[in-house]
């Protein structure tokens, strides 16, 4: 019953900005590690961004450090990604991702947004 939708992709152009949703369902979201991924064509998935449960500790990869912001709100079962000064090579399809126990069903992988940053 895991549920995550993503929303907040689409077209940017360098330079801009753009937030990006993930609406968290059937599970404890208050209590897990959310983390965002993102696969552009012809490369492997990575790791953005995580943070923990009460959003005290995060991590980022190094190529988007300084320039993106993972946060959640508990109260509504969402996690964000912030990203500002979007680069060409930040085009991918991004993927909310719970750390949830393999005993709870569902996916715990959305089925992706969009993001385009180009001219």
């Amino acid at each position: 019953q895991v549920h995550l939708v993503e929303s907040g992709g689409g077209l940017v152009q360098p330079g801009g900005s753009l937030r990006l949703s993930c609406a968290a369902s059937g599970f404890a979201f208050s209590t897990t590690t959310m983390n965002w991924f993102r696969q552009a064509p012809g490369k492997e998935r990575e790791l953005v961004a995580k943070i923990t449960n009460l959003g005290g500790s995060t991590d980022y990869a190094d190529s988007v450090k300084g320039r993106f912001t993972i946060s959640r709100d508990n109260a509504k079962n969402t996690v964000y990604l912030q990203m500002n000064s979007l680069k060409p090579e930040d085009t991918a399809v991004y993927y909310c991702n719970a750390e949830v126990p393999m005993t709870i069903p569902g996916n715990n992988w959305g089925k992706g947004t969009l993001v385009t940053v180009s001219s």
